[in-house]
């Protein structure tokens, strides 16, 4: 599941800067280090045949755009048919990022919660699809932002309606085997609604609802609007139900304050699953959640929230928890082949 761009590619160049970046990624490197690495590749894809083994050989490669001093010298490693340093040092620690989480994450056919660069994802949709594909998915659901959430650019009807044409046109090229679904993560608004048009709710595939303002709010108050947010009838899925945030770059958040029972009992009822968000800086729902939700009958989407292609190995991390919490494959909807599932998210 952790052989994206294989070694029978290995002395291509293009394919040898994707897999660093993508190693890269999954451990959570510095992106300005990782868009290099993805920088140059998109150049090499653009050259005129012949080019790239032309410059190589005149040591003109570095007046390429994005073409820096280290993404130079893999690619004159693999033109000279040698392993690059940098990639067998990535590769000598591309084992699964957790132990233990085998059990579930061999059983996930997909992924529920992804990003790209129509909002605030770092990759272009096709490179998320192609490296899905290449860790064995079956279908990803991509759930860019919904408009209220500017800073992470979120779709308008407008952008959002191309970008529904955008996920067809890459189906109709994949022509079967694979299928990228049509979702997003939509904003929960102040009092429950959802922050995007009821027609265009209507046109997608699987809803992802997460709160991502006031996560302060009164406890009343924000049970009243997760609640809400659940009980709409286009809402799959409750998104890193908590808010919280445990490590990482943006420092920690605590946990929203809301009626657990009361949030999960309605997700029961109105079949929405759970989310187990798997960014490490997430991990949420806190365990006890997970156990208060498995009390309450609900089912699970493990997602890996991924913004970056390399990110989406981070299920080892969330399928890892279910395994230790004890939540069992039958409920957790991204175990099901992909009728099933279409049939529950507009069942």
């Amino acid at each position: 599941m952790h052989t994206a761009h294989g070694s029978d590619r290995a002395l291509d160049p293009v394919a040898v800067l994707r897999r660093i970046a993508f190693l890269m990624e999954r451990r959570q490197a510095d992106s300005y280090r990782i868009k290099a690495y993805r920088g140059a590749g998109a150049t090499l894809l653009m050259l005129p045949s012949g080019e790239l083994a032309e410059r190589a050989a005149r040591g003109t490669l570095r007046e390429l755009p994005g073409v820096g001093a280290k993404t130079a010298a893999v690619v004159e490693e693999c033109l000279a048919g040698r392993r690059p340093r940098t990639l067998d040092d990535l590769e000598a620690g591309a084992g699964p990022l957790v132990e233990g989480a085998a059990p579930i994450r061999s059983l996930l056919r997909g992924d529920l919660h992804t990003h790209s660069d129509w909002s605030d994802g770092g990759s272009p949709i096709e490179e998320m699809v192609s490296t899905a594909i290449e860790i064995g998915h079956d279908y990803t659901v991509l759930t860019d932002h919904s408009p209220r959430l500017t800073i992470a650019n979120g779709l308008s009807v407008e952008r959002l309606t191309e970008q529904l044409e955008v996920v067809d046109a890459v189906n109709a090229h994949l022509g079967g085997g694979f299928r990228l679904l049509k979702g997003i993560e939509v904003d929960i608004l102040d009092d429950g609604a959802l922050d995007q048009s009821e027609e265009m709710l209507g046109r997608l595939e699987v809803v992802v609802a997460s709160v991502h303002s006031k996560l302060r709010m009164d406890r009343a108050a924000m049970t009243r609007r997760m609640v809400a947010a659940v009980r709409h009838p286009e809402t799959n899925v409750l998104g890193h139900c908590t808010g919280r945030m445990v490590t990482g770059g943006r420092g920690t958040r605590p946990e929203s304050d809301f009626d657990h029972a009361a949030v999960f009992a309605a997700c029961a009822d109105h079949d929405v699953a759970v989310e187990i968000n798997s960014r490490p800086e997430r991990r949420d729902p806190p365990d006890e959640l997970v156990a208060v939700a498995m009390e309450a009958g609900c089912l699970f989407s493990i997602d890996s929230d991924a913004h970056a292609p390399g990110q989406l190995d981070f299920l080892d991390l969330g399928s890892a928890r279910a395994v230790e919490l004890g939540v069992p494959a039958k409920r957790i909807v991204n175990t099901w082949p992909l009728e099933r599932l279409l049939c529950w998210a507009k069942g």
